[in-house]
């Protein structure tokens, strides 16, 4: 673990530089640990897959005090208190949901079933929240599975949009732009500004995809309370 000032208002600490799951457990159990501890003049806790950037405010903290509390917290968490809820997430694979698949099959050389199995039988782990509220990136895929980003982004991916981009993958909370490979849709929103918790996933979070057909994604778009079935309110 190395920690180093980040701007005049932040300090970066980081682990090894790999997207591994028992190396991102050690970023998760130390946000866990200084999130519950609520300590004065810290502004924010931002985890990510080998790092956790922590903003401060530098009339209330010093750098070295923040080290010296970052190091000391570190000594006390533990790997094995750190707790993770999996999240059952339904997907349809089929057209006109998966925008990329001819595109993502002819990459990949699987079959269709194939493709699908290999994204549904694997459990992924949300490291980092970003780029858009709520987007979860998830890992890693199975080799098998690994594509490129689309050299030119499309101008508008739909809400609910799955992708894939190189061993990552990912759900689209919003319609924005996106260069990642499409290849099905989530009917349940992963962000919603009217709940009280806006974001579906956190950081720690395990995602597994069930696939459905393009009747049960319209039934369970169409109908909130089917969501309890996939264990989310």
């Amino acid at each position: 673990m190395t920690i180093k000032p980040y701007g005049d208002q932040a300090i970066l600490v980081e682990f090894e530089a790999v997207i591994d799951p028992t190396v991102h457990q050690q970023v998760t159990q130390l946000y866990q640990a200084l999130s519950q501890a609520t300590l004065e003049g810290i502004k924010a806790l931002i985890p990510a897959y080998n790092s956790l950037t922590i903003c401060y405010k530098p009339s209330l903290l010093s750098v070295e005090a923040l080290k010296e509390m970052i190091i000391a917290f570190s000594k006390e968490v533990s790997i094995s208190n750190t707790t993770s809820k999996t999240l059952y997430i339904p997907v349809c694979y089929e057209a006109p949901f998966a925008l990329d698949m001819d595109f993502v099959l002819a990459q990949t050389q699987l079959s269709k079933a194939n493709l699908i199995q290999l994204h549904t039988q694997a459990i992924y782990q949300v490291y980092l929240l970003g780029f858009l509220p709520g987007f979860a990136y998830l890992g890693k895929v199975s080799e098998q599975l690994f594509c490129q980003r689309k050299q030119h982004p499309r101008l508008r991916v739909p809400t609910g949009a799955v992708g894939l981009a190189g061993y990552q993958t990912g759900i689209y909370p919003s319609a924005s732009p996106g260069g990642w490979q499409i290849i099905g849709q989530c009917p349940i929103p992963v962000f919603d500004l009217n709940k009280e918790k806006s974001f579906l996933f956190e950081v720690g979070n395990q995602v597994q995809f069930k696939a459905i057909d393009a009747t049960a994604f319209k039934a369970i778009k169409d109908k909130p309370q089917l969501w309890k079935l996939y264990g989310i309110k």
